[in-house]
């Protein structure tokens, strides 16, 4: 540990709001949600028949995202039927991880107790409870669509088969990794982030003006592919999920 940094592996507590504490990630991940939607309204309210300007770039980047998940899914049809989902959290991910390195996020804040510095911001996804939520949102969506797909049955009978013990193996395998897809889901987006975030802190208490700006390149770079991964791999979940095989 360097003296004169703290690095918390917990989110710290700002205050608390009729009795729920409000910590500096979901302070930060409110934000993130809220400029997310004033940003929606703005160009829902601009859009044009002939795109220019921010809506035509916005109309790139979708129909760009759109066409890799058409390859992920297999078939057009079935990337439209869960793009808008899969979007939704590539775009969040994405904002949240980059919002990580915007200047005062984790430099901003008080001292607790006259010792320990507690900044008001921080990146979302270095709280592990933000990526937990993230990934037991996707998984439980592919088992509502596979329910929704094949019936309640044939979903159950992915994981529960007795019609042979080899069958019964494979299911009791596929069942098990639904948790550790929970697991390896939360914890894959929280170690990067959060690695990141340790990476940015010491290099700038160390060398505070020009060393850390290759850093933050990389950590851009970081924040897209983790947002991107996020995306594919609950692309390829809810895909699966509702295939009979």
């Amino acid at each position: 540990m360097i003296e004169g940094v703290h690095i918390s592996l917990s989110a710290e507590k700002i205050l608390d709001v009729f009795g729920f504490p409000l910590t500096n990630t979901l302070l930060t991940s409110f934000l993130v949600v809220i400029s997310l939607m004033v940003g929606a309204y703005v160009l829902g309210r601009k859009i044009k028949a002939i795109p220019a300007g921010i809506q035509n770039a916005a109309e790139f980047v979708i129909d760009g995202l759109l066409g890799f998940m058409t390859t992920i899914a297999g078939d057009r049809k079935t990337a439209e039927k869960f793009f808008p989902i899969v979007a939704t959290i590539f775009i969040f991910v994405l904002f949240a991880n980059w919002a990580g390195i915007i200047p005062g996020v984790g430099s901003i804040g008080f001292y607790e107790d006259g010792k320990t510095f507690v900044p008001f911001f921080r990146s979302v996804n270095s709280d592990l409870n933000m990526t937990l939520a993230l990934a037991l949102i996707a998984v439980t969506l592919s088992h509502f669509f596979g329910v929704a797909g094949l019936g309640a049955f044939k979903h159950a009978g992915k994981f529960f088969n007795f019609k042979n013990p080899i069958g019964f193996f494979v299911g009791i395998l596929e069942f098990v990794s639904e948790f550790a897809k929970i697991i390896s889901f939360s914890f894959r987006l929280f170690g990067n982030v959060f690695a990141g975030e340790v990476l940015l802190v010491i290099i700038t208490f160390l060398v505070p003006v020009i060393a850390p700006v290759p850093f933050y390149g990389l950590e851009i770079f970081v924040g897209f592919i983790q947002a991107l991964i996020f995306a594919v791999l609950t692309m390829m979940f809810l895909v699966v999920a509702t295939k009979h095989h």
